[in-house]
């Protein structure tokens, strides 16, 4: 069978790491809230976690450190991480994101995110703007499993009224994609947060989202 060129009837981006330079905050407060404990965590192994649910995330390193992850000292290190991000954090777009999302736009393609963070804290992060390009946003809140299951992104298209494989997937983290090409869909990886060797999983791979655009004619069913 002849392969016909691939063109998505949406794209669907994650949040942190694509839209917004977040995750070394995220990074940050993970570290010095672990620190108490004698936990260190690397920047990699964070940005690996990317897009899980952070009682999975917390439960793991608490565990990985020697110590019994109770509800107790569970929720206290999440309030002390929780404190420790928003005083570090500052909102930063990545270059080139409302460029792609304006010429996405003008190629008719419908847009979405897909993150782990909960609604509210997606509205004190992302421009109002930027959220205006969206036609859907599934949030963590939204959800009843995170990233690596493809809950996320199936509700995502069926909020579009779109088939799984209609959606071009845009992440930068192995969960993410992994999530993606669950649900059935085509994933294109960025990288930054970690290296290419990461997130070979994915359909591509590319260096910003300046690429985006001028790889979509590239995917092949």
């Amino acid at each position: 069978m002849t392969k016909r060129k691939f063109k998505p009837a949406a794209v669907i981006f994650d949040m942190d790491g694509v839209l917004v330079d977040s995750m070394p905050y995220h990074f940050i407060a993970w570290y010095e809230a672990l620190q108490p404990l004698g936990i260190r965590v690397s920047a990699f192994e964070v940005y690996e976690r990317e897009g899980e649910r952070w009682e999975k995330s917390l439960r793991d390193f608490i565990t990985q450190g020697g110590l019994k992850p109770t509800p107790e000292l569970m929720r206290k290190v999440f309030l002390r991480r929780r404190r420790i991000f928003r005083k570090y954090f500052k909102r930063t777009i990545f270059s080139g994101v409302e460029e792609c999302l304006c010429a996405l736009k003008k190629k008719g393609l419908i847009l979405g995110i897909v993150t782990g963070t909960p609604m509210p804290q997606l509205k004190k992060i992302l421009p109002r703007k930027i959220r205006s390009y969206f036609d859907t946003i599934v949030t963590g809140d939204l959800v009843k499993k995170g990233k690596p299951h493809p809950e996320s992104f199936l509700k995502a298209a069926k909020s579009l009224n779109l088939k799984p494989f209609q959606c071009l997937v845009i992440e930068n983290a192995p969960l993410g994609i992994k999530s993606a090409k669950a649900a059935g869909m085509y994933c294109l990886a960025i990288t930054t947060s970690l290296p290419k060797a990461y997130l070979m999983e994915a359909t591509t791979v590319v260096s910003s989202l300046k690429d985006v655009v001028a790889v979509l004619g590239r995917f092949r069913k």
